[in-house]
């Protein structure tokens, strides 16, 4: 995230592949002379937040993560945005007709403008997609418009842009013919990957995205990017022209990057942050017990699961058998209660319970069973021809964040005294962090993902080939043949019950370690109104009041 690379970002205690934190520098962005936070002023109500770097990408095509994804949804709209509570409701579509056989789409578009006064239209979104689509342009994310027929050939280097069925009949109106029956397909057009992009000035202006202070960064969504200085602070100003401004209230919208969780919450117990939490930065992990006791910690499931992914192309994570010893040893329990704090459930699988299907855990190995993971562990060494595990050598890579970090020592402690294991740990800067998963500069990885919709294959599919958000090099072909199943299968328990079997056949290979499955954590002042994160794990700033 990409919820990815990754992704997800926060660990709000729900970081995902994800994972960055909104923050600034330790004097805030308060508009009081007093340093304090100012929510009601000459420019209207404010919000301050903060993430942990700067967002990956700017562009919604090239976006996967949460962090990135937090600032698309402000400056960007699709076809749908999600409400509050997660639901999709129409938005740069004022109307949308589905056929019978539930395969084309056609959307009629509300009148909308670009921030540079141009019209959205039709054009914009085949733009926008086909865009996302052409290999040539390496968008991690294009599996997610695969879903549209010709999609997939296109991308994979079979087909043509003409062959890619999504088409402007005229300005306003745009059909989409799909593979298969999508049930989600109206949760997917609220999607980063499916915003659309003002087709005229990216034809002109290829690199419009690459330069946010521009007059080429051009949005059509509730706020305009104002301002980025980078590794301290975005600034986010309403949108006056938007289609549905009477209904955003709030006027600007802060955002300082802050590295550190301990300094963000400092910043928030200061008064120069409003909000942490999803989608933006983590809760210090010090302070959950403080926040619980005073009842100001707001906790909830969200469908995201925090894992180890490894890469099954490198020397020694390669063999199963230590995939399936590290994976087994770790206390998940003494994690949740002892480091995260944050009522994660611990993950014995892949999709997390709050899916349909999917609400009984799994358990494809007993968690923390030392005899399990010391049989699987001396099978492994003998395989690799070696004796004793102190010849093993595994490095624990995570990007930067105190809350990753303490996740992974726990675990690094783990593997030494049940496994006689050594292993070193090392954290780099989120984007560089993404770029090593990328490349497979890892042995095991901390990864999150985070829903960017609500069903099973939005996990799933991530690992069925090697492209895209697979940072584990694993590919399987029953897998895949059972993930192609379940995309032209129309019965529902059916479906459910090859979504089941292929995280099975995932299951049983180790790729992943799966950790816990994520809950949303916030905090946020009295003032601030409609802020809580959805079942995905989102904030609508759309729909956020302050309220003095």
């Amino acid at each position: 995230m990409k919820s990815f690379k990754a992704l997800l970002l926060f660990l709000t205690l729900t970081l995902v592949l994800a994972a960055c934190n909104f923050g600034g520098d330790d004097s805030g962005n308060g508009g009081g002379e007093d340093g304090s936070s100012s929510s009601e002023g000459s420019d209207g109500k404010t919000i301050n937040l903060s993430i942990a770097s700067d967002p990956p990408s700017f562009h919604p095509a090239l976006a996967t993560d949460t962090t990135s994804g937090a600032i698309m949804a402000s400056v960007f709209e699709g076809l749908t945005r999600l409400d509050p509570e997660g639901n999709p409701e129409p938005a740069m579509a004022e109307n949308i007709d589905v056929s019978e056989d539930e395969k084309t789409y056609t959307y009629t578009l509300r009148d909308a403008q670009w921030s540079n006064g141009d019209p959205v239209t039709a054009e914009d979104f085949e733009y926008a997609w086909k865009w996302a689509l052409d290999p040539e342009n390496a968008s991690d994310y294009a599996y997610q418009l695969y879903y549209i027929e010709g999609a997939e050939a296109y991308n994979s280097g079979e087909g043509s842009a003409d062959d890619v069925a999504v088409k402007a009949v005229d300005e306003k109106t745009l059909e989409v013919k799909l593979v298969n029956p999508t049930p989600y397909f109206d949760e997917l057009t609220a999607f980063y990957t499916y915003y659309p992009i003002n087709s005229k000035v990216a034809e002109e202006n290829p690199d419009w995205h690459t330069d946010p202070n521009g007059e080429n960064y051009i949005g059509n969504g509730p706020f305009n990017l104002e301002s980025f200085t980078s590794s301290d602070e975005i600034v986010l100003q309403k949108n006056e022209d938007y289609w549905d401004s009477e209904n955003v209230a709030l006027q600007t919208v802060n955002i300082d990057m802050v590295e550190s969780e301990s300094t963000a919450l400092k910043m928030y117990e200061g008064g120069d942050l409003d909000y942490l939490g999803s989608p933006f930065n983590s809760i210090d992990l010090n302070a959950l017990d403080k926040f619980k006791d005073n009842g100001t910690l707001n906790v909830s499931d969200q469908a995201g699961t925090y894992m180890y992914v490894f890469n099954t192309q490198d020397e020694i994570m390669q063999n199963k058998n230590i995939r399936e010893a590290l994976t087994i040893a770790i206390d998940r329990e003494g994690l949740i209660n002892n480091v995260t704090k944050g009522e994660q459930e611990p993950a014995t699988g892949l999709v997390p319970l709050t899916m349909e299907g999917f609400e009984e855990p799994e358990e494809y190995f007993e968690p923390g069973n030392m005899d399990d993971a010391k049989a699987a562990l001396d099978a492994g060494l003998e395989e690799l021809g070696m004796e004793d595990p102190s010849e093993l050598s595994i490095a624990l890579s995570y990007n930067t964040s105190e809350a990753h970090a303490a996740i992974a020592q726990f675990v690094q402690q783990g593997w030494k005294e049940n496994l006689g294991i050594d292993v070193t740990l090392d954290n780099s800067e989120w984007q560089v962090y993404l770029e090593a998963l990328d490349a497979g500069e890892h042995q095991v990885g901390r990864y999150g993902w985070l829903a960017d919709f609500n069903d099973p294959v939005n996990f799933l599919e991530i690992f069925k080939t090697e492209e895209g958000n697979n940072n584990t090099g694993w590919t399987d072909e029953e897998y895949i043949s059972l993930l192609d199943q379940a995309s032209q299968e129309t019965d529902e328990a059916a479906r459910t019950e090859m979504l089941q079997e292929a995280e099975s056949v995932f299951m049983e290979d180790f790729p992943i370690a799966p950790i816990y499955f994520y809950t949303n954590l916030s905090v946020h002042e009295d003032k601030v109104k409609n802020m809580t994160p959805d079942p995905l794990g989102n904030v609508q700033l759309k729909y956020v009041d302050i309220e003095e």
